[in-house]
């Protein structure tokens, strides 16, 4: 049975006095894979802060698992991958196994789960990412598109129902990037984990995704990339120019 995992109604958030985002209404059910795109200060990053709870908002309502933003503490059910350029230092003397254990830690520092279950847990999230061999590896020796992988696993060891990426491929080459959103479907899919990948790259989000949000301070649009590049209304609001640019790979 599908439910709303999240459902957000009449968000407003301002910085420094500034509007970011306006009148944001839309919810994600289970199983969603959506991606969230738009220009650079469009509010992508502001809203999944907000998802997050790591920034407060001016008006409205945020609910994640029925409960209201404000009294939601299962984080455990939510798995974040921040943007990579700002995660963590790749000279960190941490192995792979050492930094996919760090997502069992709750807020206090202590392990989400009993100590009988925490092998498993890493264990499974390795291999579900293909990085078992890679266990005794510092994560600086690593590639960008192994590091991602990693950062995945600690993402998805507590096997949260919904994932929330926010600019994950920033840093990786084209080939690499096409293998992660390839990863990240097959979280969605065989997982059956809800996905939220807030990313600029249209074409690749708009392939995997089975929901297009396209947002600039406000929705602009929201449903599938396909309805996306064939509405005539999408046309008008960027130009026919600028629509070929999005939906189509030069």
């Amino acid at each position: 049975m599908s439910v709303n995992i999240l459902e957000i109604n009449n968000l407003n958030c301002s910085y420094n006095g500034m509007e970011v985002l306006s009148d944001i209404n839309f919810s994600i059910s289970t199983g969603d894979y959506v991606g969230i795109v738009g220009p650079n200060g469009s509010g992508k990053s502001t809203l999944v802060r907000t998802v997050l709870g790591l920034m407060s908002f001016d008006s409205g309502s945020v609910t994640l698992f029925d409960s209201p933003l404000g009294s939601f503490s299962q984080w455990e059910r939510v798995g974040y991958l921040p943007q990579r350029i700002k995660l963590f230092n790749p000279n960190f003397p941490g192995t792979v196994e050492e930094i996919v254990k760090l997502g069992l830690l709750t807020e206090g520092g202590k392990l989400a789960f009993a100590p009988a279950n925490k092998k498993e847990l890493i264990d499974s999230a390795l291999e579900m990412m293909g990085i078992a061999h890679l266990r005794k590896r510092l994560i600086g020796d690593l590639s960008g598109g192994q590091q991602q992988r990693v950062l995945l696993a600690r993402a998805m060891v507590n096997r949260p129902k919904i994932l929330i990426l926010d600019e994950p491929t920033t840093a990786l080459d084209p080939e690499t990037r096409e293998h992660f959103y390839s990863l990240v479907e097959g979280v969605n899919r065989k997982e059956g984990t809800t996905v939220i990948l807030v990313t600029h790259d249209t074409w690749s989000i708009g392939k995997y995704a089975n929901r297009f949000l396209y947002i600039d301070k406000k929705i602009i649009f929201d449903g599938s990339f396909d309805d996306f590049c064939k509405s005539d209304e999408m046309t008008a609001f960027f130009g026919e120019h600028a629509q070929h640019l999005i939906c189509h790979r030069h």
